[in-house]
């Protein structure tokens, strides 16, 4: 039978273990401008930004069957909700909540293998003081973010892009400095000297006040 210091011992094997899986992942930048959400990252093949419904978009780091499954449960989800309730009761808060209780029982419970992948979730306001951003932790915990987050495998702080891109930065402005605070955290020794060579970016922008019914926009490079 395991004892309480067994317990404790491979719960902390199991955190680094994850931690050391997803920490090398391409982080995920995203801050909120008057023109709406615009999203940042680089990746190497598979998608990493995703619409999850109307005005909700998610994106992922880690592992990608991992990110998939996290992003399927929350797209489903989602969308009975729709179906069954209304549109308006599709919020980030019930969709995120959704998602963490399976995330939290696989790391608690010793005979599920663990899920490899944090993720992000916005949600589009009518103003950029009404976005809301929820990042959903491999244990299951989420936490909620204003105005900017950053999705890294490693410490970070936000509040770096909140001072540096203020709402009304344009979005070529806003995307410039999104693509140096990324090299920065991506950079393993704190040098901005990443080789991008096998990297593409990926930008996703969440329009604020769009004419189209689909508001979101993939920006190319």
């Amino acid at each position: 039978m395991m004892n309480p210091y067994d317990w404790q011992d491979a719960m902390q094997n199991r955190v680094a273990y994850i931690l050391n899986r997803i920490e090398k992942g391409a982080p995920v930048l995203a801050i909120s401008l008057d023109a709406g959400i615009l999203i940042f990252t680089y990746r190497r093949q598979s998608q990493k930004l995703f619409e999850i419904y109307d005005r909700l978009g998610f994106a992922g780091l880690g592992q990608q069957s991992d990110i998939e499954s996290i992003r399927v449960s929350a797209m489903e989800f989602a969308h009975k909700e729709g179906f069954t309730r209304s549109e308006q009761d599709v919020t980030i808060q019930r969709v995120v909540t959704a998602v963490s209780s399976p995330i939290k029982k696989a790391f608690g419970d010793f005979s599920y293998s663990p899920i490899l992948a944090i993720s992000l979730f916005a949600e589009l306001g009518s103003s950029p003081e009404q976005d809301t951003f929820f990042v959903v932790d491999f244990d299951g915990d989420y936490h909620l973010h204003k105005h900017s987050v950053i999705l890294s495998g490693r410490a970070s702080s936000s509040s770096v892009l909140q001072e540096a891109i203020p709402p009304k930065t344009s979005i070529e402005k806003a995307i410039q400095i999104l693509q140096n605070e990324w090299l920065k955290l991506a950079s393993l020794d704190g040098e901005q000297d990443v080789s991008l060579d096998d990297l593409t970016p990926e930008i996703m922008l969440m329009e604020r006040n769009s004419g189209r019914e689909d508001i979101f926009r993939k920006i190319s490079s």
